[in-house]
């Protein structure tokens, strides 16, 4: 297909198709594999059309995928270079958690102009050539040697890892993982893998016993109590309160993350300007490690 014609078929593609094919590369490029039986599941098509779609694809990227028998699907060559997806690791984190899948195509929704600018955090880093076997770890319940860097190892170091969840703080990527140099479930940044050295086989341990991850507390915030009635009405107002506390439940793993999204601090506080919105008590995160 020529530059010029290939151009406007893009500017033509129906919207369901542009889906699929953006639903081809964000599982092509972060899980590495993709079967027929996963875009009619995911779409509800016959084996028919799903193969169309594919063939489809491959005129317009026909050096991104390439059928494998092996494997009984299709997988990114060495060429593989984004078209209808970003790229980026977010994109396959939010299809997995449902949300997000539809970003950057909206200004195809023939809807009025919203008047509305939302802001976004910078994408953090996170190489496919990471996370692929992460997720495929965490699905397999195996262990992983990576190479790790963080503030006290910036260069990074050895460590041998067995992943379960891979989790949205909000404002980040990270991967819950039992850690066998700290002998405890541990927190890694999915930017700070450098490398992932190998497969160790079957995880040591069982994900089950991650307590703090199946752990639930409630988290009861209230308005800052320096803060006047009518104040405080504002306060439980805007953020939906029902009643005089805001009762949040979550895993205990990630009290912290929530915490640091709404704002709240983890610590006592007498700016009510600042911080309106605070712990009712400090107790239920004190003395615990996140």
């Amino acid at each position: 297909m020529r530059s010029g014609e290939k151009n406007q078929a893009l500017t033509d593609l129906k919207w369901e198709l542009l889906l699929r094919f953006r639903f081809i590369e964000i599982v092509c490029l972060w899980e590495g594999h993709l079967t027929t039986r996963q875009l009619m599941s995911t779409f509800g098509v016959k084996r028919q059309q799903a193969s169309r779609d594919l063939n489809a694809y491959k005129c317009f990227a026909p050096n991104n995928i390439e059928y494998l028998p092996a494997r009984k699907g299709y997988c990114p060559t060495r060429h593989f270079k984004p078209l209808f997806a970003e790229g980026t690791v977010d994109e396959y984190l939010n299809l997995v958690d449902s949300r997000g899948f539809m970003e950057g195509f909206s200004h195809r929704i023939g809807l009025p102009e919203a008047h509305t600018y939302i802001l976004r955090s910078p994408p953090r880093l996170a190489e496919p050539d990471i996370v692929r076997p992460i997720i495929e770890a965490c699905r397999r319940n195996q262990r992983l040697e990576i190479t790790y860097a963080s503030m006290s190892s910036p260069e990074g170091e050895e460590r041998i890892i067995a992943p379960h969840t891979v989790v949205s703080s909000g404002y980040r990527w990270h991967v819950r993982a039992y850690c066998e140099k700290n002998r405890d479930y541990r927190d890694f940044l999915l930017g700070r893998v450098v490398a992932v050295n190998g497969d160790l086989g079957p995880a040591l341990e069982d994900p089950s016993e991650d307590s703090k991850w199946h752990s639930e507390i409630t988290l009861q915030l209230i308005p800052h109590p320096k803060l006047s009635k009518r104040q405080k009405d504002l306060v439980r107002r805007e953020r939906c309160f029902d009643g005089d506390v805001l009762e949040l439940k979550t895993r205990q793993a990630t009290a912290i993350y929530l915490l640091h999204m709404l704002q709240v601090p983890t610590y006592e506080t007498e700016n009510e300007k600042a911080n309106p919105l605070v712990l009712k008590d400090l107790s239920v995160i004190d003395d615990k490690k996140f």
